[in-house]
C-alpha cells in the first residue's frame, strides 16, 4: 500500500521540469539555513553553552554521515593513512572548530541577520584566498578579472561598515521611526546590554575567514582522496574530539550537558539534522545539477529571509550600518560571480576557437575546467 500510495506522488515530482525542482530545492534550502541562524539564536538565549552546543551538533551530524560515507563511497574511498590523517585533522581545526566557535562567538554578540548578511562575503574571501595561493588566477587585463577583483573590494568595504558603523534603528518591533532616533555612530566597545558588537562582527570575519580557508584547503586534500563524504565525515569525527576536548577543558558546568527543556532539544536536534544533515545533501544535488554559480545566487535569499524570521520570532532590530553593510556584501557577490560565469564563457569560446573536429573533445576536457577547485559556496553548512 505504502508502495501503491508513494507512486504517483514520485510521478508528480519527475513530471515536473528540473530547473522547477532546481529552485524549489535552493529556496527550502535557504529557509533552512535561515531557521538555523535564528534557531542558533534562540539556543544561546535560553543559556545553552556555546561549547556545548556544537558538540551535540556534531555528533547527530557525524551520524547521519557515517552510513552514508561508508557505503556509496566503499569503491572510490582510498587506504586511510597518517598523512591523510594529520589533513583531516587540520581541516577540522579550521573548518569546524574554528568556523563554529566563531560563529556562535559572533551570533551571541550580534544577531542572526548581520551573521547571515557576513557570511556573503566567503565567495569573495575564498576567491582572494585561492589568489594569493595561486589557486585562482586573475586577468586584470579581462572584465571577468576586474569584476571578480571590485567584487572582492565591496565585500569587504561591506564588512567593515558592518563592524565599524551601527547607526540608528531602522527597523524594529516597537522601535520608534528612523527621524526620530539617535544621530548615527560608530559602534562603541560595548553595549548597553552587556554585548560587544564590534568583538562580534569581528569573530563574524574570523568565521568567515575559517570558512574560506576549509573550502581552499579541501582542494588539495580532495584531488588525493576523492571521497567528498568520506572527507567530510573525517572531518567531522576530528572536529567533534576537538570540542569535546575543549569544552571539557573549559566548560566546568556539569549542568551545561544536561538538557533543561525540550526548546534546547529542538535546537540542537534542528542544527544537527537539517543544517548538517539535509542541507548538505540537497545543497550538493543542486551543485551538481545546477551548478556552484545557480547555488551562490540564491545565498542573499538567505539573509532576506533571516531578518523576517529573526524580527517576527525574536525581535530583532535592523540597523542602518547593517543595511549598508549587507548591500554592499550583496553586490560584491554577484560581481564575484559574475566574474566567474565570465571567465568560464572566455574558456569555453577559446575552447572552440582552438578545437578541431578531432581534437576537440580532449581540448574542451582539459581546458574547460575552473582554475578553482571548490565551488564558492561549500558544499555544506558546516559552515556554521
Amino acid at each position: 500500500m505504502a508502495d501503491a500510495g508513494s507512486a504517483p506522488a514520485k510521478r508528480m515530482w519527475c513530471s515536473v521540469p528540473e530547473r522547477l525542482q532546481l529552485h524549489g530545492a535552493m529556496l527550502a534550502l535557504q529557509f533552512g539555513y535561515a531557521g538555523f541562524h535564528v534557531v542558533s539564536r534562540a539556543a544561546l538565549n535560553m543559556g545553552i553553552s556555546k561549547l556545548v552546543f556544537p558538540v551535540y551538533r556534531n555528533i547527530i551530524a557525524l551520524l547521519l554521515l557515517l552510513p552514508f560515507a561508508y557505503f556509496l563511497e566503499k569503491k572510490e574511498r582510498p587506504a586511510l593513512t597518517l598523512n591523510f590523517l594529520v589533513q583531516f585533522f587540520l581541516l577540522a581545526l579550521v573548518g569546524i572548530t574554528a568556523n563554529q566557535g566563531f560563529y556562535l562567538l559572533g551570533l551571541d554578540n550580534t544577531s542572526p541577520t548581520f551573521a547571515s548578511a557576513i557570511q556573503n562575503s566567503v565567495p569573495a574571501i575564498t576567491f582572494l584566498m585561492a589568489a594569493l595561493l595561486r589557486i585562482e588566477k586573475v586577468r586584470l587585463d579581462r572584465k571577468d578579472g576586474i569584476g571578480k577583483v571590485v567584487g572582492t573590494i565591496f565585500c569587504v568595504a561591506g564588512a567593515t561598515v558592518i563592524t565599524l558603523y551601527k547607526g540608528p534603528t531602522i527597523y524594529g518591533p516597537g522601535a520608534p521611526p528612523v527621524l526620530h532616533n539617535t544621530t548615527p555612530a560608530l559602534v562603541s566597545l560595548g553595549d548597553a546590554n552587556g554585548k560587544n558588537w564590534t568583538l562580534g562582527c569581528l569573530y563574524l570575519i574570523g568565521h568567515c575567514l575559517s570558512w574560506s580557508g576549509w573550502l581552499v584547503l579541501q582542494s588539495p586534500v580532495l584531488k588525493k582522496y576523492p571521497a567528498r563524504l568520506s572527507v567530510t565525515s573525517y572531518t567531522c569525527f576530528f572536529g567533534l574530539i576537538q570540542f569535546v576536548v575543549i569544552a571539557l577543558i573549559f566548560e566546568r558546568d556539569a549542568q551545561a550537558w544536561m538538557f533543561h527543556s525540550g526548546g534546547e532539544v529542538f535546537t540542537i536536534l534542528y542544527a544537527g539534522v537539517v543544517a548538517s544533515g539535509v542541507a548538505f545533501a540537497v545543497q550538493i544535488w543542486c551543485i551538481d545539477r545546477g551548478g556552484p554559480v545557480f547555488v551562490a545566487v540564491y545565498q542573499p535569499v538567505q539573509t532576506l529571509v533571516v531578518a523576517i524570521m529573526a524580527s517576527i520570532a525574536l525581535g530583532e532590530e535592523f540597523y542602518l550600518g547593517g543595511i549598508i553593510g549587507a548591500v554592499l556584501i550583496i553586490v560584491g557577490l554577484y560581481l564575484v560571480l559574475w566574474g566567474k560565469s565570465e571567465e568560464r564563457k572566455f574558456a569555453q569560446e577559446k575552447v572552440a576557437i582552438l578545437a578541431t573536429p578531432e581534437q576537440g573533445n580532449n581540448r574542451a576536457t582539459s581546458h574547460v575546467k575552473s582554475s578553482l577547485t571548490q565551488p564558492l559556496l561549500p558544499p555544506s553548512s558546516e559552515n556554521v
